[in-house]
């Protein structure tokens, strides 16, 4: 069962129906009044609607194409069609959302090429002995595969698969096993080359390139604070996250490990990141280099064969034909939303409160945390950047720094109970023992880790600004 069926399920009858009518009444009064409602009044009515399909269950690129088209027919007519064939045509002739399957088959390619076992297990020679080691060893090596990846589930499931038994097997606490799991895992979809960062830069219209560089230091900086909670827990309560009793290992043969196992994917990455970064390369034409270059990884460590490639390409498949169907249906209520006035709308709404900038962030980051809690990034990201972007640059803020206080905020949707993905892709994978509630408290302390993230880079700017400006992506 999907996180969404799950959310559908577990509502009472009479918010069921509360819900379905707040659905289906906005666009009856649209329809009936919509010349004399106000812009602000028909945004209103759009987003209750867009959310409450949603929260009933609907898939978000059904709930949006469904209330666009909904909308559309009452307040345009029958001519909507032509402004919906017109922005399908514009999702579907964006050169660089190429990069969305290229990227998901370079994850896919190297998850099954068997690396994430690799990454792990050198990650466990440098610091499996030292308290908390295998938990520090499960975020370093999550780190580095979400750089090889972008895909969460594929993180979890991997790192998942590897970690959670040896720390069970050295009794470590349940929370704290599945914790870092579900938290490590999650820099899958932060950690350049990314879907998210691929899919949020033309929907903002900011550079996919200065994203990336963005990124990197915000997704070293959680795993940094990952690292230093364990660390500092380990020490507290040793019982929490005992030695490693495995032998010393010799540094030869930890340097050998290192070289076998991080370098290529390192190599790889450094690649695609810096042909972007460089100029040499535009994203689509970067991710086709990582695409190729992790059937080359495959075929160096002996794992490519007919089946996997056909799997890659199926999966592949079908989580790119999930995401441009979002597309589409955003493109859809992105031309009603349009149609209506409703970014000048929002912005002189805004305006209107005269508050404070900083309370304005505020609240704006404040919704998108709760919404993380029901919804997933990309509903998030079509939602609310068109009308969370205008807003900002109303404000004078730098457009890079609000995305990406924007991007890890969304980011914690991934860990946020009560229908957090991670969750639910650990839960299927975890021994019998360990349960639902265990996974809910041990991504508690990761979520107020990640909330530091955000305040962190909130009050220091330069910690995603610098290296964009460096290379000349920065405003």
């Amino acid at each position: 069962m999907s996180p969404a069926q799950v959310r559908a399920a577990a509502l009472p009858l009479w918010l069921t129906a509360l819900l379905l009518l707040a659905t289906v009444a906005g666009p009856l009064l649209a329809w009936l009044r919509g010349p004399d409602l106000a812009s602000e009044a028909l945004v209103g009515l759009i987003l209750l609607s867009v959310i409450g399909a949603i929260v009933l269950g609907f898939p978000i690129a059904f709930a949006l194409a469904g209330v666009a088209t909904l909308y559309g027919l009452a307040l345009v007519g029958p001519l909507i069609g032509n402004i919906f064939m017109l922005r399908l045509f514009q999702v579907l002739q964006d050169y660089i959302l190429i990069a969305i399957p290229l990227f998901v088959f370079m994850g896919v390619m190297i998850e099954r090429a068997g690396l994430a076992a690799q990454i792990y297990r050198t990650a466990l020679e440098w610091v499996g002995g030292i308290r908390g080691g295998l938990a520090i060893a499960t975020v370093l090596a999550a780190t580095l595969f979400a750089a090889a990846t972008g895909v969460v589930g594929a993180s979890v499931v991997a790192i998942g698969l590897l970690a959670l038994p040896q720390m069970l097997k050295y009794r470590y606490s349940k929370p704290l096993a599945t914790g870092v799991v579900c938290a490590g895992g999650a820099l899958g979809i932060l950690i350049p080359p990314s879907i998210m960062l691929v899919v949020y830069g033309p929907t903002a219209g900011v550079s996919i390139g200065a994203l990336f560089l963005a990124a990197i230091p915000a997704g070293l900086l959680l795993s940094f604070l990952y690292v230093l909670y364990i660390a500092l827990l380990a020490r507290l309560r040793p019982e929490e996250g005992p030695a490693y009793g495995g032998e010393p290992v010799p540094w030869r043969i930890k340097l050998k490990d290192a070289a076998v196992s991080v370098l290529p994917v390192g190599l790889l990455i450094l690649a695609v990141l810096g042909s972007i970064f460089f100029g040499l390369a535009a994203p689509t034409e970067a991710a086709a280099l990582g695409a190729f270059g992790s059937i080359l990884l495959a075929l160096a460590y002996r794992k490519l064969t007919l089946k996997g490639l056909y799997e890659a390409a199926y999966s592949t498949a079908r989580i790119s034909a999930m995401v441009y169907m979002v597309l589409i249906g955003a493109g859809f209520l992105s031309a009603v939303f349009v149609r209506v006035g409703g970014g000048d709308a929002v912005a002189g709404l805004v305006a209107g409160l005269e508050l404070p900038v900083w309370m304005v962030v505020f609240v704006m980051l404040l919704i998108v945390f709760l919404m993380g809690m029901f919804i997933d990034w990309i509903g998030i990201i079509m939602i609310t950047v068109p009308l969370f972007l205008p807003i900002a640059q109303t404000l004078g803020l730098d457009p890079l720094w609000f995305s990406m206080l924007l991007i890890v905020t969304m980011q914690t949707s991934f860990l946020t109970p009560p229908f957090a993905y991670t969750i639910f892709y650990l839960k299927g994978i975890a021994p019998p023992e360990v349960t639902t509630w265990d996974i809910y408290r041990g991504v508690v302390p990761f979520i107020l880790l990640q909330l530091i993230g955000v305040l962190l880079i909130a009050f220091f700017p330069e910690i995603v600004l610098a290296l964009p400006r460096t290379f000349g992506l920065g405003s």
